[in-house]
């Protein structure tokens, strides 16, 4: 008989690990409603949320409470069933795409008679990228559910737009990541993290083009503006989530700012050398502090990517679907191809 042995102490650390990043995640994704409406009025001269407390840092938690406190409302023609799946599964897609992403390099815990040292990832797997675009990709099913399951025509359509966009974008950001992954050799996110620490330069020197297709096919996989046609108001009333009210309605809204944040978060990691500080000799620092620098290097780059979808959102205009269409599949593939061609032939360049 084979005895299951299980690591409690390793177990304790994971479970701890994913409780700071989805606490992290959502404290993030509700101070991200705060920071858009911020920018957004910064964008258009005005003030913004200014009366919740100072500045307006209580707003979210006004907004919060004013979701979870309100009336529950299902329709008695919805398919009550998938009605409360769909919300869940986009909220439990977003929040599952972190677990292989490098948060820093470790850290070593010794006090209480504890002596550990904690990778700060809670799974290095070596297909960690295949499994981000896997979880992505079942993400659609979020929208896809809630918006058949209304039982509105209106949803079922901006359903079918988020559907039709969100498969569309995969390919030109797959493509654009398999130039990456021609350079780096891995697709482990933690080595192509040490490889850019290592070299002399981050990715986004060697894959600028990469770059600017991938961030172009996050902003349409988020939903965000200039792409966010299943949420077209002036088109399909409210979108994929009219029905929805309450905390149903809250899991779609923050599922859209999580994603936005892992979004950056897998951005920064993969072009801007994760949580790599420029000019600091980690080698001259405790392992604790080149954490923590890290760590802070890793979310600053994620915060100005953040501000970027948001600076992006007000100022352009929103697409017409035969433009997002036409701009995914003839313009963002053909250019990944390109770009990918053009790496072959100077690696092949670079070994011969």
């Amino acid at each position: 008989m084979v005895l299951l042995q299980i690591d409690w102490a390793l177990l304790f650390e994971k479970l701890a690990l994913i409780g700071a990043i989805i606490t992290a995640s959502l404290v993030i994704a509700m101070y991200s409603t705060w920071g858009e409406r911020k920018v957004a009025a910064i964008l258009q001269d005005r003030k913004g949320p200014n009366r919740a407390g100072p500045f307006g840092l209580l707003q979210p938690l006004s907004d919060g409470g004013k979701l979870f406190f309100k009336e529950e409302i299902i329709p008695n023609t919805s398919n009550k069933t998938l009605f409360i799946l769909g919300p869940c599964l986009a909220m439990l897609t977003a929040m599952m795409t972190s677990a292989v992403i490098p948060w820093g390099n470790q850290i070593h815990i010794n006090m209480f008679g504890i002596d550990r040292t904690v990778n700060l990832q809670i799974a290095d797997i070596n297909i960690g990228i295949l499994y981000i675009f896997g979880v992505v990709s079942t993400g659609v099913y979020g929208i896809m559910i809630g918006g058949w399951a209304s039982n509105n025509k209106f949803s079922l359509m901006a359903a079918m737009r988020g559907a039709s966009q969100v498969i569309s974008y995969e390919l030109a950001m797959g493509l654009s990541m398999i130039a990456l992954l021609m350079l780096s050799g891995s697709l482990s996110l933690k080595t192509i993290v040490e490889q850019q620490i290592q070299g002399s330069w981050w990715n986004i020197v060697y894959q600028p083009i990469g770059f600017l297709i991938f961030i172009i096919c996050a902003f349409a996989e988020c939903n965000r503006a200039p792409f966010d046609l299943p949420e077209a108001e002036n088109e399909l009333n409210f979108g994929y989530h009219q029905e929805y009210s309450s905390m149903k309605l809250g899991f779609y809204l923050f599922a859209e700012y999580i994603n936005m944040f892992i979004s950056s978060v897998i951005m920064a990691t993969l072009y801007f050398g994760g949580y790599d500080m420029p000019f600091v000799n980690e080698a001259n620092l405790s392992v604790n502090l080149a954490a923590i620098i890290g760590f802070v290097a890793l979310f600053g780059k994620t915060f100005i990517l953040i501000f970027i979808f948001m600076w992006v959102r007000w100022t352009l205009p929103r697409f017409r679907y035969d433009q997002l269409m036409n701009l995914g599949w003839k313009s963002l593939i053909p250019l990944a191809l390109v770009n990918m061609f053009i790496t072959g032939a100077v690696i092949l360049w670079r070994q011969g």
